[in-house]
């Protein structure tokens, strides 16, 4: 309040008395005249020109030289001015730091500030106060409903403001009404926010979306939906779900939608259960799943359809049927040569040793097994084990390689306790181990020259004595040998015992190269691959055409066993999801350019005559012929190896003048 005048001298006191009560009736109207002012000029306006008519009107209200309202922008300490008025005009909007300010004990605190005289001493770091002749200061901060400061309103004047309560008590009921405002402009921006970001989230969303009122006029529709449907047209005035959707899938939906209507409450989205038919403007159809939720209460109520062109995903089903018939009539066409299903590969030359192994298996015939390094030779051992009549029996490996030459003996018979330094127990050997079912011998070339005579003794006899022991023991144990070696080559130098040979070589099986099987290649790094891929937690994209012609252009001199290891390095180095074969195989680009040089020099004479086409055409099918005994029909034919028609077989036979052997 202002302070009461001093009596003057000379002066009636009935006088003084009534200069009294007009200066308290002038102190109590003049607040309610400046109010009254300020809130005609304000209460119709909104934004900016609220903030501009606040201080302006606040400033001449209280005959003050600067009033101004701001935002406090917190991550930066800065001070973004809503409205300034200064000496009587507009100042531009700007942004000041509040540090060492006034401003700063009402943002930082969030307290009132008034200072009646003497501004500029109390802040010495504020420059601009000496600058501008400021002597008295008010500021009133807002604050939200947590009570942190997001602005304030002050007023500053160049003389000493008196009336401290009149002015606080103005300042603070339009401190409180700037500071709704700039609450409901706060929240307006968040929601402009939310309704673009929804906005947005609908138009990139790949489903279609649509909403409708009770009676299924389209409200709003997203991109996707205007796509699936072919609407042109951006606007939704006059749209009708009736025009999208056929006759009696409109009819289910329709039942869905009252189903819905029943509940009082918005409720979590349904699935309606049938395929909906939708129709585009242009009369395109395409079969639709749709998710239904009710948005609202009441007369208000919406609806909001998500359907789903489901077209291509039933495409892909019914062709993941037919390639799953078409894979299942391969396999058991693969099951008719052969019962082995974790050997993997198609190729001719991998499908005649199934045959072999499944004519084989059936039989206790003891079978040597001859092929390259890593061509997976235990495979094909447990491939006939457990095809055979052994196969509840016990498969016992032994690698004649690895195994000390003085240790040999005693691995293969089982010795007794005391029989040499270190025989503190009896032991089994891997024959009596066996017995009943199969033993591997791998490498067995490997074997002594005085070994291959006991080991002739049990496939003659099916007896032996273990080391140190007296006792003859009979077992009943089928051999499947295995080497690397050229053991013709081994008996002719002596290396190897000739009549073993015989007795190993009752039935021989060669596995092919993996360069012989090209069309395995493919096959066997993508079973590679993705058992590498799920033993490391990795996600690997399938083989690109150019991996697949790098693999099978390579020549795998370690076969299957380097192509497992291979696969499992590229997988180890891949870029992100991709197979870094660069890595895994270096040498393949220098291939690859030695192959398109080789391509260019190819010359006229290079090119097959066609009776030299018919000379490959008649050794295949004699080929073919002998490898299934002449037998031209049926799951064991010919026709059936070679992939043709037995009709086509037996035509081209007869125009190749191809007979069987002996026959007239």
């Amino acid at each position: 309040m202002a302070s009461f005048p001093r009596e003057i001298p000379g002066v009636a006191r009935d006088v003084n008395i009534f200069k009294y009560q007009a200066f308290c009736e002038y102190e109590t109207m003049k607040p309610e005249a400046t109010l009254l002012n300020i809130l005609e000029e304000t209460s119709p306006k909104t934004g900016e020109e609220f903030f501009r008519a606040l201080v302006k009107n606040l400033s001449q209200s209280m005959d003050v030289a600067a009033a101004w309202v701001t935002e406090y922008v917190s991550d930066f300490s800065l001070l973004r001015t809503l409205a300034f008025w200064f000496d009587r005009k507009w100042m531009e909007s700007m942004d000041g730091i509040v540090k060492g300010t006034p401003c700063e004990v009402v943002i930082r605190k969030g307290q009132v500030l008034f200072i009646a005289d003497e501004v500029a001493q109390e802040f010495p770091d504020d420059p601009d106060l000496v600058k501008l002749g400021m002597t008295s200061y008010v500021g009133i901060p807002f604050k939200d409903s947590e009570q942190r400061v997001f602005g304030h309103l002050a007023v500053m004047d160049r003389k000493p403001m008196k009336d401290r309560q009149s002015a606080l008590s103005l300042m603070r009921i339009f401190a409180s009404r700037a500071g709704a405002e700039l609450r409901r402009i706060h929240a307006e921006a968040r929601l402009r926010q939310r309704e673009e970001k929804l906005a947005l989230l609908l138009d990139t969303a790949p489903d279609a979306i649509v909403e409708v009122d009770r009676s299924l006029t389209i409200q709003t529709i997203n991109k996707a939906a205007r796509n699936a449907f072919e609407i042109v047209e951006e606007s939704n005035s006059g749209l009708h779900l009736s025009e999208y959707l056929a006759e009696s899938s409109m009819m289910r939906l329709r039942e869905q939608i009252d189903r819905l209507s029943q509940s009082d409450a918005a409720g979590p989205p349904v699935w309606v259960p049938d395929v909906l038919t939708a129709v585009s403007e242009n009369g395109n159809t395409f079969p639709a799943e749709v998710t239904l939720s009710k948005t609202a209460t009441g007369q208000d109520a919406t609806f909001i359809l998500i359907l789903r062109n489901i077209n291509d995903r039933l495409l892909a089903e019914e062709k993941i049927r037919t390639l799953n018939k078409e894979a299942e009539r391969l396999r058991e066409e693969i099951r008719s040569l052969s019962k082995v299903d974790n050997i993997i590969g198609t190729s001719v030359p991998l499908m005649k040793v199934l045959k072999d192994v499944d004519q084989v298996a059936a039989t206790d015939a003891t079978v040597l097994i001859s092929g390259e390094t890593g061509t997976g030779k235990e495979l094909f051992a447990r491939a006939i084990h457990d095809n055979s009549l052994r196969s509840k029996g016990t498969l016992i490996r032994v690698n004649c390689a690895a195994i000390p030459e003085g240790l040999m003996e005693s691995e293969f018979f089982g010795h007794e306790k005391g029989a040499f330094t270190g025989a503190t127990r009896k032991r089994a050997g891997r024959f009596a181990m066996a017995d009943g079912g199969t033993i591997f011998l791998d490498e067995v070339a490997e074997l002594s020259l005085d070994l291959q005579a006991k080991l002739l003794r049990v496939l003659q006899e099916g007896e032996f004595e273990p080391v140190g022991g007296t006792s003859t023991q009979k077992v009943d144990v089928r051999v499947i040998a295995a080497t690397n070696r050229d053991l013709k080559a081994e008996v002719a130098a002596g290396n190897f015992r000739e009549d073993l040979y015989f007795r190993l070589n009752v039935f021989p099986l060669t596995l092919p190269a993996l360069r012989d099987r090209e069309d395995d290649v493919v096959l066997l790094a993508t079973y590679f691959t993705e058992k590498a891929a799920r033993r490391m937690g990795r996600v690997i994209d399938p083989l690109s055409l150019s991996d697949k012609q790098r693999l099978k252009g390579y020549r795998w001199p370690g076969n299957v066993r380097e192509l497992e290891n291979v696969v499992e390095r590229a997988v180890i180095t891949a870029n992100d999801t991709r197979l870094n074969l660069d890595r895994a195989l270096p040498e393949t680009a220098e291939q690859e350019k030695s192959k398109t040089s080789s391509v260019k020099d190819i010359d006229a004479t290079s090119i097959l005559t066609a009776a030299q086409l018919q000379d490959v055409e008649r050794r295949n099918l004699l080929n073919a012929m002998n490898a299934t005994g002449w037998r031209v029909s049926g799951k064991s034919g010919a026709a059936n190896l070679l992939g043709i028609p037995p009709s086509t077989l037996n035509s081209r036979l007869k125009a190749l003048g191809l007979k069987r052997p002996g026959s007239s």
